[in-house]
This record gives structure tokens, sequence and C-alpha cells, in this order.
């Protein structure tokens, strides 16, 4: 099977090319060779800028594919590119929507691909339904093969679960107070990529995967206080949380805010029979506590990792004085 990943070394897609080059696949990868994580061994690159059409065009140099995987459209003039690109040289197009795209806020869990797309928070999460629907409309009305895929939270051993990064687990480490929004309680989902990428491949050159939607999700569930937890305890720190409302963080973070009001602050339990269905081998085997482990090792074996930024650092100082001084005693 000859497949190509439009991107293919990010945090996702990077475990979904290892997996998929491990099981036999003749991957290309089209990138603009920046990206911090090395090509795999075993994908054959082809250098061009996605958008610039006539350098895709002189790159792919008349190859046909079973599979075609754009892991970086997130706007509807974007699909509109690839469509003109690969409407006549491939036998599926992939295309990475996002569980944010669900409604906000949520009628019922748990949440499946039939549950209604709508997000009045999130232009990132609108942008992908309006990518989403057009789409489906070049799939109904001219055949076009799409495959839509919606992942929720999906992380590798670089990036830290909550925003501010490591400023978050320096303050930590520090025995600072941290910032989890609404009461911590609500429910979310967190997901490896290798173990996404199980689900993922399975789903490449399946003809009953055409036409259709998928989410891939872990099925473990962890509070925002858990998550927080976990993640001080693989530094070998208690956390100090302080908790503060959603609507109120995002009157002093907008994009912070945005994300937040528009998909972190609803609990989310994902139905992830539909994948199972197809691809049966589909099982989630690394819980967060070992995720958070490896994140935590990446990040201490090279202190220029560990990047602090000051500025985020003044801005939690401020929410929290803030916040405590506007409470009772």
């Amino acid at each position: 099977m000859k497949v190509l990943f439009v991107g293919g070394t990010g945090i996702i897609s990077s475990a979904c090319s290892e997996l998929a080059l491990e099981r036999g696949i003749e991957l290309y990868l089209l990138t603009r060779g920046q990206s911090i994580r090395p090509v795999p061994a075993g994908a054959k690159v082809l250098t061009a800028d996605i958008n610039d059409p006539s350098s895709v065009v002189k790159a792919l140099g008349g190859i046909n594919f079973d599979a075609v995987v754009d892991w970086i459209a997130f706007l509807p003039e974007q699909v509109e590119r690839d469509i003109k690109l690969f409407e006549s040289i491939t036998g599926q197009y992939v295309f990475i929507s996002s569980a944010s795209a669900y409604q906000k806020p949520l009628a019922a869990l748990p949440i499946t691909e039939s549950t209604p797309l709508k997000n009045p928070f999130w232009k990132y999460s609108r942008d992908k339904i309006a990518c989403e629907d057009r789409l489906v409309r070049e799939y109904r009305e001219k055949d076009f093969p799409i495959t839509i895929v919606r992942p929720s939270h999906t992380y590798d051993k670089t990036l830290l679960p909550f925003e501010g990064g490591w400023t978050v687990m320096d303050r930590m480490l520090r025995g600072k107070p941290v910032i989890v929004h609404g009461d911590g309680t609500s429910l979310w989902t967190l997901t490896h990529n290798r173990d996404f990428a199980k689900g993922f491949t399975g789903l490449l050159g399946n003809p009953h995967a055409i036409g259709e939607t998928f989410q891939i999700t872990s099925d473990e569930s962890l509070t925002w206080n858990q998550i927080f937890e976990t993640m001080a305890h693989a530094v070998g720190v208690e956390p100090h949380l302080i908790h503060i409302p959603s609507e109120r963080i995002a009157m002093y973070d907008e994009d912070w805010g945005a994300g937040l009001l528009g998909d972190k602050s609803y609990s989310v339990v994902f139905d992830n029979s539909k994948i199972r269905r197809l691809v049966p081998d589909f099982v989630c085997t690394i819980p967060f506590a070992q995720g958070a482990r490896e994140i935590a090792s990446w990040y201490m074996a090279d202190p220029n990792r560990r990047k602090v930024n000051p500025a985020l650092n003044l801005m939690y100082e401020k929410m929290i004085d803030d916040y405590l001084s506007s409470q009772p005693d």
C-alpha cells in the first residue's frame, strides 16, 4: 500500500508514520523539512510546501496513492486546495478534524461520532467543522473518497497536558501554586500517540472507512485535578492547586479561555466502539500515569527543554492574587 502524509513528523503523525512503516506501508512524507522530530527510517521524503500547489505537483511527480492524509489542514480553503491536488491521484483522502468540534455544552455523554458539531466558543473548532462540511459535500456530490478522523487530546513525551507547558511544571517544582480551571473535577481524556496510531493505521486503505467519520481516543477518564497531580508525582512533588473559573481565566488570556470554554472545561467520555468495529486490534495500553513518566523523563534529560516563560509566571501570579483577594474570608 502506498500512502502520502502531508506532514508526518508532528506529535500525532510521527507515531502513525512509525507504525505505518512497521506494518509494511510504502510511506511518503510531503514536508518542508522544518520539524524538530526526525524523519523515520524508511519513509520517502518529498520536499515541498503544501501551500505552493505547483511545488507539490512537481514533488509528487505523477505518483498515485492508496491514501493521502493531510495532518496540517485547518481551514476550508486548505481542504479546497487538497481536493484539487489529490482528487485524481488517491483512493482515500483522510482529514484530521478535532473532537473539540462536538457541541458545547454537550447534551449527553458518552460522545459518539453522531454527537452534533457546534462550538460557539472556539474558532479553531468552527474552522474544523467548516472543513468537514466542505469535504462531506464533495463526497456526496462528486464521490471524493473522504475519511474524517477526530482525535481528542493526543500527546507524546514532548507535550505537557496543560496550558503553559514547562512553566507550570517549574512552578510545581518550586512549590508555587498552579491554576486549574473550574473545580478540577471535570473529566478529560488523554490519548498517547502510540495508542492513537493503532486505530488510525487500520483505517488507511480500508474501503469500509470511505465516507465515514471516526473518533480515536483512550477510554481512560481523569479529572483535571488527577492530571495535575499525576504530572507532579512524576517529578516527585505534591502540587498546590488553585481553582479558578474558566470564564475568569478568559478575562486574562483570550486564547487560553477559548480553549477552556470551547473544549477543556467540559467533561468528555468517548465511545470508541465504531473504530473498534473496523479496527479490531485497536486497544489503548498506555495509561496517563505511564505517559506522565515519559514526559517527565524527556524534560528532565535536557535542561534546554525546560523553558520558563517569565511573562506567563507574572500573569499566573496576578490571576491567583486577584482571585484569592476577591474571595470572602
